[in-house]
C-alpha cells in the first residue's frame, strides 16, 4: 500500500472519528499518530520484529512506533513555542480585560445613541458596537457572550422580536473573526507561513464591509416587518456627544494596535506581538481606572486561559496530523489533481468554499481550518500559478503573496459562516445559554436571514478582491 492511500485511509477514519463525537484535537492527533507508525512500518516492510525495534541493541527509538512517538513528541513544542502564537492569548485577554473595564457597556451605549433612530436600530448599533469590541477582542465566542448579556436586554425591552434579537448578536459576535486582533487569522498565517501583520491589516476593510453589509440588510428587513425591530428615538445630541468618549479607549487601543503593525507615517513601531501585549497592558490599566478588583482580574485570566488552553490543544493535536500529511504527501497529490481538473480555477475556488460551508456544519471553526489548510491551501496557490507567480502570470490577478492573503480572508469568512450553521453553530450556543429565556432554536431561526448577508459578502470579496488587497499593499 503506498503513502498515498494510506494518507486517505487515515485521513477518512479521523473524519468518522469526528463525526461519532470525538473532540477534533484528539481526534487529530490520534490517527496522525496511527498514521506515521504506519508509513514508517510500510517502509520496514511491515516485519514484526521492526514495530519496536530496528537493531541488534533493540533500541527502541529505531523502530516505527519510537520513530513516531519522537515525531510526535517533538511536533507539538517546536510549532507552539513560535512566537507569533503569543499574539493569541493576548488577543483574548484584551477581550476579557475590556469587558470588566465596561467599555464594551460604553461602546454599545454610544452606538446605540447615534443609531438607534433608524428602523432596527438598536439591532444596527449591536452590529456596529460588536465590530468595535472585535477591534480589541481575538475570539469571536467572548464577543457573542458579553453582548448576549448588554444588547438583548435593550432590544427585548423596546418591542424586538427574541428571536431576531439573538441572531443580531450571534452573527455580530462572528465579526471577531475577521477584525483584528483575530486569533483565526494568526493561525492560518502559521499554517501557511506567510506574515502575521499583512493578514492582521487585510482584515480590517473586509471586517467592517462585513458589518455594514449586515446593518443594511437589519434595515432593510426592519422597514419590511415593522414590529421585527422598531427605531428608539429621544436621545438629544448633547447625549449623543457625551456617549463617545467613555468609547474613545478602544479606539485608542486599537490605534496603537494598528501602528504596531503597519505605521503608514513610517516604520512599524514593532512586531504584532509587542503590540499585542502593548494594548492589553494598556487595557489592563483602563480596567483598574475603572473599578476592577481582583475577583473580576481573576476571571479575565481564568477564562483567558481556558480558551487559549482550547485553541493550544487543537492546534497540537492537528500539527501531528499535518506532518502525517506531510509524510503522505497527500497534500501535492491533492494540488495535482486539482490542477489537472478541466474546470475553470473560479469554479473550482467556488466549490472549495461551498466545501467549507458545509464541513463547518460539523466542525469548530479552527479545527476545519487547521485539518484542510495542509492540503487546501497548496491546491489553491498552485491554481493560481504557485508560490512564486508574478501578478501577470497568475490565474487570479495577484502574485502568490497576495494570493495566500485573499485566499486568507475568504477562509477565514467562511469560518464565520460556519460559527452561525446548523448544528454545530457555537456562537449560537453560547448566546443560548448565556439567556435563560432563549432556546439553541430560537438562535438559529435569528440568524437565518445573516447566511444571505454572508453569502452577498463572500460573492463580492471574490469578484473584487482589491477589497481585501488594498491595505496589505500599502505595507
Amino acid at each position: 500500500m503506498d503513502n498515498i492511500t494510506i494518507g486517505l485511509w487515515v485521513t477518512g477514519g479521523m473524519l468518522l472519528l469526528v463525526v461519532l463525537g470525538m473532540r477534533v484535537a484528539f481526534a487529530a492527533a490520534l490517527a496522525g499518530f496511527i498514521g506515521i507508525v504506519w508509513i514508517f512500518w510500510a517502509k520496514m516492510g511491515y516485519a514484526p520484529e521492526r514495530f519496536l525495534f530496528w537493531n541488534e541493541r533493540r533500541e527502541i527509538w529505531d523502530g516505527a512506533l519510537g520513530k513516531s512517538i519522537a515525531i510526535a513528541g517533538s511536533v507539538p513544542h517546536s510549532k507552539v513555542s513560535s512566537q507569533a502564537l503569543s499574539l493569541i492569548p493576548t488577543f483574548i485577554l484584551i477581550g476579557y480585560l475590556a469587558y470588566y473595564a465596561k467599555l464594551t457597556t460604553a461602546l454599545f451605549d454610544a452606538a446605540k445613541k447615534w443609531i438607534a433612530w433608524v428602523p432596527g436600530g438598536l439591532a444596527v448599533s449591536t452590529v456596529f458596537a460588536t465590530a468595535g469590541f472585535a477591534a480589541v477582542s481575538g475570539a469571536s465566542v467572548a464577543t457573542a457572550a458579553v453582548f448576549a448579556r448588554i444588547a438583548i436586554p435593550e432590544m427585548l425591552k423596546v418591542g424586538y422580536n427574541k428571536q431576531f434579537a439573538a441572531g443580531v448578536v450571534a452573527a455580530g459576535g462572528t465579526l471577531a473573526s475577521l477584525i483584528p486582533p483575530s486569533a483565526i487569522l494568526v493561525i492560518y498565517a502559521i499554517i501557511v507561513e506567510q506574515d502575521v501583520g499583512k493578514l492582521l491589516l487585510a482584515g480590517f476593510i473586509p471586517g467592517a464591509f462585513s458589518a455594514v453589509v449586515y446593518g443594511a440588510m437589519i434595515i432593510g428587513i426592519a422597514m419590511i416587518f415593522k414590529t421585527v425591530g422598531p427605531p428608539v428615538s429621544g436621545f438629544t445630541w448633547r447625549e449623543r456627544f457625551a456617549a463617545l468618549p467613555p468609547a474613545l479607549p478602544i479606539v485608542a487601543v486599537v490605534v496603537i494596535i494598528i501602528f504596531f503593525v503597519y505605521n503608514p507615517f513610517g516604520d512599524a513601531w514593532g512586531t504584532p506581538t509587542e503590540g499585542g501585549a502593548v494594548g492589553a497592558f494598556i487595557v489592563f490599566l483602563l480596567a483598574l481606572l475603572r473599578g476592577m478588583r481582583w475577583p473580576e482580574l481573576k476571571s479575565a485570566l481564568l477564562d483567558t486561559a481556558k480558551l487559549t488552553v482550547m485553541i493550544f490543544t487543537i492546534i497540537w493535536g492537528v500539527l501531528i496530523y499535518v506532518r502525517f500529511l506531510g509524510f503522505a504527501d497527500l497534500p501535492g497529490a491533492f494540488s495535482d489533481w486539482i490542477t489537472s481538473l478541466e474546470m475553470s480555477p473560479w469554479l473550482i475556488l467556488i466549490c472549495i468554499l461551498l466545501a467549507y460551508a458545509v464541513l463547518g456544519m460539523f466542525m469548530d471553526a479552527i479545527g476545519m481550518l487547521l485539518l484542510t489548510l495542509p492540503v487546501v491551501y497548496p491546491a489553491v496557490m498552485a491554481l493560481n500559478g504557485g508560490e512564486a507567480v508574478a501578478a501577470a502570470d497568475s490565474t487570479f490577478g495577484m502574485n502568490g503573496t497576495m494570493c495566500a492573503i485573499w485566499f486568507g480572508i475568504l477562509v477565514v469568512k467562511m469560518a464565520e459562516f460556519c460559527l452561525i450553521t446548523p448544528p454545530i453553530g457555537l456562537n449560537c450556543f453560547v448566546v443560548a445559554g448565556v439567556r435563560d429565556d432563549l432556546t439553541v432554536q430560537d438562535v438559529f431561526k435569528g440568524v437565518t436571514p445573516f447566511f444571505i448577508a454572508d453569502a452577498v459578502t463572500i460573492a463580492l470579496l471574490v469578484a473584487f478582491p482589491s477589497i481585501v488587497l488594498w491595505l496589505p499593499s500599502l505595507a
